[in-house]
């Protein structure tokens, strides 16, 4: 398929944003959310029972934990479950960070709700721990069940580890990452028929009905209902696949009003292709090209995993789409000039930018960091954009040298930022965009720096899930 298709014809209409004060809002929200847990036990006694004895001390000081653990865990569960007005504000960068914060916190206190209840109650009925912790597991409502969701995040918290997520395939982390849904919801029962904290007054019931229905419903409405009624309002299908380097390939998508998805260049949607097994994981892939009309375009590496499969990716192919995400856009552009650092397949949503935004002639400079001259896509592309658009841009082609840097091997004696004044003079009054893998976006992010830019004029995308 041709590439002239792209271009800046079709109007975009501007994205709803949070306003600045969105994060201390959010913020405030969740520390607010342990706040009323650690109230709610307080009111039930909590500080009493902890100064009146060893054993119900530790007993009292296993419920907090319980509780915070508990309000954590759904802490996490409404940061991914991927709001929109929140994704735009925070991005999926800062959202995962918290995310796995809270997650190994949560996790830390569950552990330590298990050891201190055990402890207590053995304290309590001057019994053996293990057999009093065989007592608990088998003997109260609801425990099998969360000894079994224990199990369940015990596992997710391993796999995320990571050193074990590093061995991991895509598919095998996302699917075993899945399991913590299950695990949350296979503990709510001990929580409601054991958990006293839970049920001891109408607030208590009151706040953890409201959180756990809260969470819930952030789950359904945009994990699972806001994708379903975009992929039916849109009925995205395969329009071409064109192969752009080895291994590199670009899928063209046909749909309905594709103008009107709530889109920018920039962004990425999580895709599902309707070829058979494995369906049913999205994979996060950059749009390469804005939507036109009722065309877009996505730029697949192949990794080994299921990104092998698009490059036989047949005309037709039916597709469900979850998205868009992300904040490496337009929204940050000042309206001067623009330097962009692409490593690699992070050319892809770099390139949708320099179609979208209108930057005037000699604003833009594209750094392109590729190992091999045959790694290179979208090289008549970029040579259109340099004559009509006039980007400048440069290829930077080799190895990597022995030290950590942006730059290929054979120039590794030039320093980083010496480097980017060379190649964009002006960078340092430009709005920086980057996308790469994370330790090639950590040297550019550093060179950046080290060149004037202020921080605050850098944007980035992790390259890694």
């Amino acid at each position: 398929m041709s590439t002239t298709v792209l271009g800046r014809d079709t109007p975009r209409r501007p994205l709803p944003t949070a306003p600045g004060w969105w994060a201390d809002l959010a913020g405030s929200a969740a520390v607010l959310s342990l706040l009323v847990v650690v109230a709610l036990w307080t009111a039930d006694r909590g500080v009493q029972e902890l100064l009146s004895g060893v054993a119900t001390g530790l007993t009292s000081a296993g419920r907090l934990t319980g509780l915070l653990s508990a309000d954590l865990m759904l802490v996490q569960v409404v940061l991914m479950a991927r709001v929109p007005l929140v994704e735009r504000r925070f991005g999926q960068d800062r959202i995962a960070r918290w995310h796995r914060l809270a997650g190994f916190t949560s996790f830390h206190l569950l552990l330590a709700h298990v050891l201190l209840t055990t402890l207590g109650y053995a304290g309590t009925a001057r019994e053996n721990p293990v057999t009093q912790l065989w007592l608990l597991v088998t003997g109260y409502p609801g425990m099998l069940l969360a000894t079994a969701a224990l199990a369940l995040l015990v596992l997710v918290v391993v796999t995320s580890v990571r050193a074990a997520r590093r061995r991991l395939r895509y598919e095998s982390w996302h699917l075993l990452h899945l399991y913590a849904y299950l695990g949350i919801g296979l503990a709510l029962p001990h929580q409601l028929w054991t958990g006293a904290d839970f049920v001891s007054s109408a607030a208590a019931r009151a706040y953890w009905w409201t959180v756990y229905l809260g969470a819930l419903g952030s789950v359904l409405v945009f994990r699972l209902g806001l994708p379903a009624y975009r992929s039916l309002r849109h009925r995205v299908e395969v329009a071409a696949v064109v192969p752009e380097a080895p291994g590199v390939t670009s899928v063209w998508l046909r749909g309905r009003d594709l103008d009107r998805l709530p889109v920018r260049a920039g962004q990425f949607f999580g895709w599902r292709f309707l070829t058979g097994p494995g369906w049913s994981r999205a994979h996060p892939y950059s749009l390469s090209a804005p939507p036109t009309g009722d065309l877009m375009r996505i730029t697949v590496k192949d990794l080994g995993d299921d990104s092998s499969r698009v490059a036989a990716l047949r005309p037709g192919t039916r597709v469900l789409l979850e998205g868009p995400y992300g904040r490496l856009t337009g929204q940050h552009w000042r309206g001067g000039g623009i330097t962009l650092l692409a490593c690699g397949i992070g050319v892809t949503p770099l390139l949708a930018l320099l179609w979208e935004l209108p930057y005037a002639p000699g604003q833009a400079v594209l750094l392109y960091r590729v190992r091999t001259p045959q790694e290179l896509a979208f090289r008549t592309e970029l040579e259109r954009l340099a004559v009509e658009r006039g980007v400048s841009v440069h290829y930077l082609v080799g190895p990597r040298g022995r030290q950590p840097a942006w730059l290929p091997g054979y120039a590794a004696g030039l320093p980083d930022a010496e480097a980017l004044r060379r190649l964009s003079p002006d960078i340092a009054d430009h709005d920086v965009y980057l996308c790469g893998p994370d330790g090639w976006v950590a040297a550019a992010q550093a060179a950046t720096r080290a060149a004037g830019v202020p921080e605050r004029h850098v944007h980035h995308e992790r390259f890694a899930w």
